[in-house]
């Protein structure tokens, strides 16, 4: 019903920059936060940035002063820009969407099937 379509990631040198696009759809009502995540093998997800409905932002202490996070509400669409990239940053980073698909209805959680970033010289 709802779906999340990351785009955006790929390869590049340390020092390097990319901006990952996460572009939700469906029957939606309203989106509150949208988060990235980033998975790297054989670590566990790690929560990366945060932006509210209404624009208010949280960095990760790792990606803080390098990311920034931002999105556009009439197209349900959330970004990242990574600058100053690192070998430390590789690894699959996933959109996630709180969903209402109802007025007044709980929240529901969606997540995008991830995207590719690999940071090496």
């Amino acid at each position: 019903q709802v779906q999340l379509v990351e785009s955006g990631g790929g390869s590049v040198q340390p020092g390097g920059s990319l901006r990952l696009s996460c572009a939700a759809s469906g029957s939606i009502f309203s989106i509150n936060a949208m988060n990235w995540y980033r998975q790297a093998p054989g670590k566990q997800r790690e929560l990366v940035a945060v932006i509210t409905s209404g624009g208010s932002t949280n960095y990760a202490d790792l990606v803080k002063g390098r990311f920034t996070i931002s999105r556009e509400n009439a197209k349900n669409t959330v970004y990242l820009q990574m600058n100053s990239l690192k070998s430390e940053d590789t690894g699959v980073y996933y959109c996630r969407a709180e969903v209402r698909l109802h007025s007044a209805s709980p929240i529901i959680a969606y997540w995008g099937q991830g995207t590719q970033v690999t940071v090496s010289s």
